[in-house]
């Protein structure tokens, strides 16, 4: 699930670029999801990726189980 966020994220970073703030987002998100050791590190950057980057990225960011983020 980790690898079909960072997808959808991508993806609407691309198609959205003319809008600065999907990219500016979608760079911490990105980020974040890489450096997350549990799920509550999460919450907030999705909401936000919610909210102004990727609605299928951000709801598949605030379904990762803390198992996936730990390998």
């Amino acid at each position: 699930m980790k690898t079909a966020t960072k997808v959808f994220i991508i993806l609407s970073m691309i198609f959205l670029f003319w809008t600065i703030l999907p990219v500016i987002i979608g760079f911490i998100a990105l980020d974040r999801l890489g450096k997350a050791q549990s799920q509550s590190e999460l919450f907030g950057v999705g909401i936000v990726t919610l909210l102004f980057c990727s609605v299928i990225g951000g709801i598949l960011m605030l379904c990762i189980s803390d198992a996936e983020l730990q390998k």
